[in-house]
């Protein structure tokens, strides 16, 4: 009788793999097959010189709002958004892959936000500053940046702000990430570690899982995580923390998963372009402005906002910087929800403008996409 229950259940078993096997070979065709038309709009597009002359991020935003809206499961709308950057990014880099340039080295968070955003088939270019990855896009090096700009409990990154006083370029992208602490090394078991090395702000995210599972192990703060798990790569005893992308650079082991005290803990991260992009129907508009008003304080900012209360346009951020023109004097940088050139945000930037003695519209982008 059980003989055969376990002869049932194996032809059944049988049947689903035999499933499996015919939907894999329908959906190679179907990949293949967009790949195929990918290549057609590139015919379309003409003879162009490069692959940032094809791509659109404004379209494949469009693309995978719809990718989230119909996903009924089972996979989680995280996995099936990465299954189909993937998908796009291959196709696209059968022009020729785009180049994005981020602030380095290999290995770290920033790494991880750009395949996030752009998939693997690209070519990623790490620099050593973000002074550096503005220039190198500017000059055409990199087709695209990524640059961090905000973290959840860290606050403003003060050095990108600062960078789009002078730089012409535009913010074509953001990226959310969350941030996952992972323990990494090369030894079998926890007792074998004698010392984590890691970035000063990754062991304070850490402190309360290291105090309690680790809490005779030596804490030795570095330049980056990258540099953290280089030592362990190297060093006998020696641990790391820091992304999973780390663990894959430096041919690490993720010895535990999510160490991190906050879970909420994350870091927006924005792509900076040479071009203004379209509309893609759910965007961000940040901009620069100043303003020659004496009144200072609330009576500046009350002056600055009140055509954006006007036409009611949300505001989601706002910073202040020394706008390195004169002593005491300052520039807002504000994001608002919209596109620049749709009402209303169009009707109230319109009107801030004429206001104002400094505005610049950094960027009008896709909102990040999770």
């Amino acid at each position: 009788m059980a003989g055969n229950k376990d002869n049932a259940a194996e032809k059944d078993l049988a049947a689903i793999r035999e499933r499996i096997n015919k939907i894999d070979e329908q959906l190679q065709a179907l990949i293949n097959e967009r790949a195929k038309f990918a290549q057609e709009v590139g015919v379309a597009k003409g003879d162009l010189a490069q692959a940032v002359d094809y791509y659109r991020p404004e379209r494949e935003a469009e693309i995978l709002r719809a990718v989230k809206e119909r996903n009924a499961g089972p996979l989680r709308d995280e996995d099936m958004l990465r299954l189909f950057r993937e998908i796009m990014s291959a196709c696209l880099a059968q022009q020729e892959p785009l180049k994005v340039g981020f602030l380095g080295p290999e290995g770290t968070f920033t790494q991880t936000a750009v395949y996030k955003h752009f998939g693997h088939s690209i070519r990623a270019l790490p620099f050593n500053t973000i002074d550096e990855v503005f220039q190198e896009v500017e000059c055409g090096v990199a087709d695209f940046g990524v640059v961090p700009i905000e973290n959840s409990t860290e606050g403003s990154v003060n050095n990108t702000l600062d960078m789009f006083l002078s730089s012409p370029l535009k913010i074509a992208g953001e990226i959310e990430l969350r941030i996952e602490q992972h323990l990494l090394g090369r030894m079998a078991r926890l007792d074998d570690i004698e010392r984590i090395c890691a970035h000063e702000q990754s062991l304070a995210q850490c402190r309360a899982w290291l105090r309690e599972y680790l809490p005779h192990v030596e804490l030795i703060g570095m330049s980056s995580n990258a540099a953290g798990a280089r030592r362990a790569r190297d060093e006998s005893g020696t641990a790391a923390i820091g992304p999973d992308v780390a663990a894959d650079v430096y041919d690490l082991s993720i010895l535990v998963n999510s160490i991190e005290d906050r879970a909420d803990n994350s870091t927006r991260f924005l792509v900076v372009g040479r071009e203004l992009l379209a509309a893609s129907g759910d965007d961000k508009t940040t901009i620069l402005v100043s303003t020659s008003d004496t009144r200072g304080g609330a009576g500046v900012l009350h002056h600055l906002l009140q055509p954006l209360a006007d036409h009611d346009v949300v505001m989601t951020f706002i910073e202040s910087r020394p706008s390195r023109r004169k002593n005491w004097d300052y520039v807002f940088f504000i994001d608002i929800e919209g596109h620049a050139n749709e009402p209303p945000v169009s009707d109230a930037l319109a009107v801030l403008e004429k206001e104002s003695s400094l505005f610049r519209i950094l960027g009008a982008y896709p909102k990040a996409i999770n």
